[in-house]
């Protein structure tokens, strides 16, 4: 006979709701693992954040037990997300099974957060590394983390050259040579990749996510937008809200 039965799980549910207790959404947690994954430091925020929620899950009795199982939940889902990213999977086991080692012997539950997060900055900052694999220059990996520390504001060409210190037509034909890209292309290319995680993972409008990513204009972030996902903000919403129900199905 199966332990766990639909009985016990509307059981659970009742007391859930009596006592007002609930877990995260699947959003909400996936959206620490999809930064993660491309070495954004949002995720080590977002990671704090969400080990630290009175919403992670009720596995155990015991505080500090409980605690751990939830970090062995949570850096078995950050190895196989960095592994999808292109790190070795050798290196990401060796990495998850050293941490693990390492939580087993922790004694209270702020050092079981402290080590989560180490754990999360360890991933996300080797992934950070490995985006810039192919960037053997100083400057253009300076221009890289300018641009995605600032994608809230305008950024100009003249910002980015006085910031590393090089002639603007010069750092032009550099980041071109060195990414493939133009400068004015990555840096679209880096909002319209940043609006796609707060469509799927935050309840902003189109109008508020070309604010905050500094778009010219609502309009102008649609037309942006749809060259390059073929769809509106709020088509690619809806596809992925429609997903995510096939996939919790």
């Amino acid at each position: 006979m199966e332990y766990v039965n639909k009985k016990k799980l509307l059981y659970l549910e009742y007391l859930h709701r009596e006592n007002d207790i609930r877990h995260h959404r699947y959003d909400e947690e996936m959206a620490q693992y999809d930064y993660l994954k491309v070495g954004n430091p949002k995720a080590i925020e977002k990671s704090i954040e969400m080990f630290h929620s009175n919403l992670m899950g009720h596995v155990s009795h015991d505080s500090l037990r409980n605690m751990k199982y939830l970090f062995v939940a949570s850096i078995t889902l950050a190895t196989r997300f960095a592994i999808t990213g292109g790190m070795d999977e050798e290196t990401a086991y060796n990495a998850s099974d050293l941490y693990i080692q390492k939580m087993d012997t922790l004694t209270d539950i702020e050092a079981v957060q402290a080590l989560h997060k180490d754990m999360f900055s360890f991933f996300t900052h080797y992934m950070g590394s490995i985006q810039k694999e192919k960037i053997f220059s100083k400057h253009i990996v300076m221009c890289i983390d300018y641009i995605n520390y600032h994608l809230n504001e305008k950024i100009t060409i003249k910002k980015l050259s006085d910031y590393v210190g090089l002639n603007h037509n010069y750092l032009s034909e550099l980041f071109k040579k060195e990414t493939g890209y133009t400068i004015l292309e990555y840096i679209t290319n880096k909002r319209i990749e940043t609006a796609c995680n707060m469509l799927k993972y935050s309840q902003y409008s189109s109008s508020e996510i070309a604010s905050i990513l500094a778009f010219s204009s609502q309009s102008h972030f649609v037309q942006i937008f749809k060259k390059k996902k073929h769809m509106t903000p709020k088509q690619y919403r809806d596809t992925h809200y429609r997903n995510e129900l096939s996939e919790k199905e």
